[in-house]
């Protein structure tokens, strides 16, 4: 027994809206570039503002003043000007035109300049194409306009395209997170006869080599405790072959030495394999330290895994909360309530569990130990073992909706508390 759903609709996560959305996840992120923008209306400034926080722009760095024109030529009469200077102006066009000349007298040669204007005149945009502006943007803009238009100067459209990356991380340590995460990995790779690479992040306890039955000789550690190494060659080392489309940046597993890592110790290492795969799964350990909070952050999914019970509830709510703070312009996480039925114990319902937190579960998985059991000890995925079973398909489903191949839209049935008891009457 299965349920699925979509999450809530992303207007909801609050920051952006739905088709802004859809807008910034086909974005690559930007550069470690600097960027000033001078803005004459509060209308402008906003969303420019929350650009500096969307985490597409988190290498850049974005400085907004108001002022407009007249505020950067004040500026700049002392300063040097930026990798990119947005200007928004409400002068008339041919007064425009006459004030960027100002401009060019203070501005370095290798600066782009996007230009926000009040008048849709086609006259003026050739007119400013051919003067050098970078780009003319008639307001009001929203924060997909801003961050795709530094995205056309500044990302090369003809660069391989990122692989998306999908983190899954457990609301509490024994939950199933990791185990999920290695089932969606490997029906990704079956399924859609695409690259897929997982990467377990769990230096000390991880179990992706034992759930993929591998036992690489070198694996993750070698990449953290190496960063100066890290390049497409050096990964395609380390990587393990689990299956036709799937690789496997292992965990060692071991506890010889403590795993201390710095805020961006795995950004370099992500970045990487992004260019390697177009699918990254990332199976995040239970712990909240700077590289983790980073990690969810730039991830295009979310996955978090709970049990139905109380300390899991807080959590989830806890991350939830967190992470629409650190991603406004993003999706929320999606929910996967795992173990759902557990014989004689107390349960929160699925509705009452997920009312606090304003998200329909992506998928209720009931609790099956010996099936879950029997494919971890012998080292398989769930479908290696049943290709038919209930929870395969439930699988197959979740892999389908975090690489934004189908969208299920049903909601949670009414009815699923009282079949979620007839499940348990039947264990007893």
């Amino acid at each position: 027994m299965s349920n699925l759903a979509y999450d809530t609709d992303p207007t909801e996560a609050g920051g952006a809206s739905a088709e802004d959305i859809a807008r910034l996840n086909s974005l690559r992120p930007i550069p470690r570039i600097s960027i000033h923008a001078f803005c004459e209306t509060e209308s402008v400034a906003r969303p420019i503002e929350r650009a500096a926080d969307d985490r597409r722009m988190s290498k850049a760095h974005l400085r907004v003043a108001m002022g407009g024109l007249e505020g950067a030529l004040a500026h700049y009469a002392t300063s040097p000007t930026p990798n990119l200077i947005i200007l928004e102006s409400r002068a008339e066009p041919k007064e425009l035109l006459h004030s960027l000349e100002r401009l060019a007298e203070v501005c370095d040669p290798s600066t782009k300049v996007v230009i926000i204007g009040h008048y849709n005149d086609v006259w003026l945009y050739r007119e400013l194409l051919r003067f050098g502006i970078s780009e003319y943007v008639v307001a009001p803009v929203s924060l997909a306009d801003v961050i795709g238009n530094i995205a056309q100067i500044f990302v090369n459209p003809e660069s391989e395209p990122l692989g998306k990356t999908i983190a899954f991380i457990g609301a509490k340590g024994g939950v199933g997170s990791s185990t999920i995460a290695h089932n969606v990995a490997w029906t990704m790779s079956t399924a859609f006869s695409t690259e897929v690479v997982v990467a377990d992040l769990d230096l000390a306890f991880g179990t992706a080599n034992m759930n993929f039955d591998q036992d690489p000789a070198q694996g993750i550690a070698e990449a953290v405790f190496a960063p100066e190494r890290i390049d497409e060659v050096y990964l395609d080392r380390l990587l393990a072959q689990c299956a036709e489309h799937l690789s496997l940046l292992a965990a060692p597993s071991t506890l010889d030495r403590v795993y201390d890592f710095d805020t961006d110790a795995f950004a370099q290492i992500i970045d990487t394999a992004q260019r390697s795969a177009p699918l990254l799964v990332l199976d995040v350990p239970h712990v909240w330290t700077g590289w983790t909070r980073n990690t969810l952050v730039e991830a295009d999914e979310i996955v978090i895994t709970a049990t139905p019970e109380l300390a899991n509830l807080r959590n989830t709510k806890n991350l939830v909360d967190t992470l629409r703070k650190l991603r406004p312009n993003d999706r929320p996480p999606h929910l996967i309530i795992n173990q759902a039925g557990v014989p004689k114990r107390p349960e929160i319902s699925p509705g009452d569990f997920t009312e606090p937190l304003g998200l329909t579960p992506l998928a209720i998985i009931p609790f099956e130990p010996q099936f879950f059991g029997n494919a971890s000890n012998n080292g398989r995925m769930l479908a290696e073992m049943d290709a038919q079973h209930a929870i395969v398909k439930t699988i197959s489903e979740i892999a389908h909706i975090v690489t934004g191949r189908s969208e299920i839209k049903t909601r949670a049935k009414p009815g699923l508390s009282g079949i979620l008891d007839k499940l348990r009457s039947k264990k007893k």
